[in-house]
């Protein structure tokens, strides 16, 4: 039998094992927690330089629509902006980019346009521009490189300020963007004495086209239009029109008309430039705007000369509208050639825009809602 002393001492030993386990025991549990702490914190700090890396491609916005990039030569001023704004506002998903190009220094603001759409959209390297002269092209030019510096903008239409769209927005846009095509005016022109022989070899007879300045470029024909230097130095040289009164009101019509001028440059060159690139076949040749030539219909001797008719207010009527919307085929007749407008592999109408209107004309088509659109249509857009 154990003393008492003996076995107070064994007692004091068992207590201090037993609380070495404990030690040892709670030193085991705080370091696996210790551990697991660590091990989250790793986990989550993963975690959340994965989710930078993730989560910007899943909650990116949707890709830019291709837009179609308006190009408008101006004056000054766009006279029928309101007509433009209530057109573009038919876009709610911002399919379209506005350029244009008026007089060196002229600034499009408050003062001189009325529609917010318009607001310093004018380009700021503008040249002066005369009229049948080689200037027209550089000023298509300038509006082209403003424009390609937007990636999203895939077609680039130029329009003159007199110009009014003939259907609503959407129309527009799926009508253009359906084929991948250029639309350029484009046919032989061999019954006129404006190709001068001294452009050869650069620019055969073959390869001489004559169009309407007002296209509708692919990207890559827009590109191909601003990094020419060949042949535009050759339209600057030999390609140039005499001088001409705006209007014959001095005396009538002569009886050949083309022995009074020899070479109006912006309707020959980007038409000869893609075929001489050999990109004819990447074109429909044809305009998307309509002009009226028939200038001998015309009583008011005025309103004869070397540009097409002006619609007054009393020729803006819906008729008017619908005769233009009417017009399903145009023939070429240097070519012998008709050709039937399609749209998404089906006919349709010729042409989307139409010049030249005044001001008060484009007003009062757009208050009669004769467009297609009307200012009803966006009201709280």
């Amino acid at each position: 039998m154990l003393s008492p002393k003996l076995g107070a001492q064994l007692e004091r030993m068992k207590r201090r094992s037993n609380s070495g386990k404990y030690h040892h025991r709670w030193k085991r549990k705080f370091f696996a927690f210790l551990l697991i702490v660590i091990c989250f914190a790793t986990f989550v700090l993963m975690e959340s330089e994965y989710s930078k890396i993730k989560l910007p491609s899943l909650i990116s916005p949707p890709l830019q629509k291709p837009k179609i990039a308006f190009l408008f030569i101006a004056r000054n001023r766009i006279p029928l902006d309101i007509v433009w704004d209530v057109f573009f506002k038919g876009d709610a998903e911002n399919r379209f980019s506005i350029y244009v190009h008026s007089r060196p220094g002229f600034l499009l603001n408050t003062a001189t346009t009325r529609s917010t759409l318009f607001l310093n959209r004018q380009v700021n390297d503008s040249v002066q521009v005369d009229w049948g002269e080689a200037s027209m092209i550089q000023a298509e030019r300038v509006l082209i490189q403003n424009a390609l510096m937007d990636p999203s903008n895939e077609r680039f239409l130029f329009l003159s300020d007199s110009c009014i769209p003939l259907y609503n927005f959407s129309y527009t846009y799926d009508y253009i963007m359906s084929t991948p095509t250029s639309f350029v005016d484009s046919f032989a022109d061999k019954k006129e004495s404006r190709y001068n022989p001294k452009m050869q070899p650069v620019i055969s007879v073959d390869s001489w086209k004559k169009g309407s300045q007002w296209v509708v470029l692919t990207r890559k024909h827009a590109g191909i239009v601003v990094e020419d230097e060949t042949v535009l130095s050759i339209f600057q040289l030999h390609c140039k029109t005499r001088p001409l009164p705006e209007f014959w009101r001095d005396r009538p019509l002569p009886a050949d008309a083309s022995a009074e001028h020899n070479c109006i440059p912006d309707e020959h060159y980007v038409q000869t430039l893609l075929t001489l690139r050999g990109l004819e076949g990447e074109i429909t040749r044809r305009s998307l705007t309509h002009s009226s030539w028939d200038l001998s219909s015309s009583r008011d001797p005025k309103r004869r000369g070397w540009h097409p008719v002006t619609y007054k207010l009393a020729d803006a009527t819906p008729n008017l509208i619908q005769s233009i919307r009417d017009i399903d085929n145009i023939y070429y007749e240097t070519e012998y050639r008709r050709e039937w407008c399609t749209s998404k592999g089906k006919p349709s109408q010729c042409f989307l825009f139409a010049r030249k209107f005044t001001r008060s004309a484009a007003l009062r088509l757009l208050n009669i809602s004769a467009l297609g659109f009307s200012r009803e249509d966006t009201t709280g857009s």
